[in-house]
């Protein structure tokens, strides 16, 4: 049996043997390392880093010369720039909204200034080097924006200023000019940039979707949680985003079936002149809902369904609704009658009707957003050849999920 299972290329686990080796992986080599550092390309068109850049230096350009108009000895913060990449490249990212711009900038200045005058008013902390004094201030920095919900990572860029520039002794007008000022004004030339080319700033969540989803937004604040981790998207343009996902992934799926490959055949279908009872025993036997009516060339020209027996039968009238069914498909004797006798005196003459070569992403909505149940399906010289219904949409999407 081993020798066999060698001829055909397999390895049989020697006797006795109860583990199963995993194979190793190759070495990657050093260059396929380097490449998977370089980072994929921005999804973002020509136009879209145009208006980026140009956003960035309107931002900065406003801030700086407001700021030094004003007759101020420090007009403008290094970090400005940091924070101008966010509010005009990443308008929806919670860095990037007005309070974490303005408060975590000035949050971290206070910080540096804070530890400065810490080391300032301690008589033995001039003897602590000041990278110490850094990191205490940058520590502090992130703790208090994490606390008052303004993390802005060029805040960290603005604590070290402070703590630079203070080394001497704080400068607390630091705080307002240029941190305050700068701030201030680089988040309204982001409102008013952002929204004259089209982007939403500052980013207010959308409403929740009424439609049905595969997953709801507590599901996304449950897995965010369990991550632990703080993550640069809003949660509602998050859901967005996975739904549009979720909905190309379907659509494409979709896009490479064709009604002609789910749809039913044979066709059990009836006349013009079949009589009713011939049509509901049909019905009955085949256990379908609808009979495409047909001429002698396999056109369609209707459809019966159980529903035009019961329009007929009158079912807004629960009393004796067999009888009246009955009497409905009973054939009447002589010339003349008052009720319908033959298929095309009950079928619905107005039928919607779709080509074999359809994609099912383009059936779908027909099915779920206008009520039908049921497609015949034509060749490309209009004749019948199957039936798309809505069990076999839901079988194709099945074996698609």
């Amino acid at each position: 049996m081993d020798g066999q299972l060698q001829q055909q290329g397999l390895n049989p686990l020697p006797a006795g043997e109860g583990a199963i080796s995993q194979p190793t992986a190759p070495p990657t080599p050093p260059l396929a390392w380097l490449r998977a550092l370089w980072p994929a390309a921005p999804a973002m068109d020509r136009a879209e880093r145009v208006r980026v850049a140009l956003g960035v230096g309107l931002g900065v350009l406003l801030a700086a010369a407001i700021c030094k108009l004003a007759g101020a000895n420090a007009w403008l913060m290094a970090p400005l720039g940091a924070s101008a990449v966010l509010v005009f490249a990443l308008p929806s990212s919670p860095l990037a909204q007005p309070w974490p711009v303005v408060g975590g900038n000035v949050v971290s200045a206070l910080a540096g200034l804070l530890v400065m005058q810490l080391r300032a008013g301690w008589a033995g902390a001039m003897v602590l080097p000041l990278p110490l004094w850094a990191g205490v201030a940058v520590s502090l920095a992130v703790g208090l924006m994490l606390a008052l919900r303004c993390l802005h990572p060029p805040g960290g860029g603005t604590v070290l200023v402070a703590v630079l520039a203070g080394s001497a002794a704080p400068d607390w007008q630091f705080l307002a000019m240029p941190v305050l000022a700068n701030s201030l004004l680089l988040v309204l030339a982001g409102v008013l940039y952002n929204r004259l080319t089209g982007r939403a700033y500052p980013y207010l969540p959308a409403p929740a979707a009424t439609t049905a989803a595969r997953f709801a937004a507590r599901d996304i604040d449950f897995v965010l949680a369990r991550r632990n981790e703080f993550l640069d998207l809003p949660r509602g343009q998050l859901q967005a985003l996975l739904e549009a996902a979720e909905a190309q992934a379907h659509r494409r799926r979709l896009d490479g079936l064709s009604a002609a490959e789910i749809m039913s055949q044979p066709v059990q279908t009836v006349e013009f002149g079949t009589p009713l009872a011939q049509a509901w025993e049909l019905l009955r036997q085949r256990g379908v809902k609808a009979l495409p009516v047909i001429d002698r060339s396999r056109r369609v020209v209707g459809i019966l369904t159980l529903a035009d027996f019961m329009r007929h039968a009158d079912l807004d009238g629960h009393a004796d609704f067999d009888e009246r069914l009955r009497r409905l498909i009973r054939a009447t004797p002589g010339l003349n009658s008052s009720k319908p006798e033959v298929v095309g005196q009950l079928m619905t003459r107005s039928v919607r009707v779709c080509s074999a070569e359809r994609s099912l992403a383009e059936l779908v909505p027909v099915f779920s957003g206008t009520g039908h149940h049921h497609l015949p399906v034509i060749d490309a010289e209009q004749r019948l050849v199957g039936i798309l219904t809505q069990t076999d949409l839901v079988r194709a999407l099945d074996g698609l999920a």
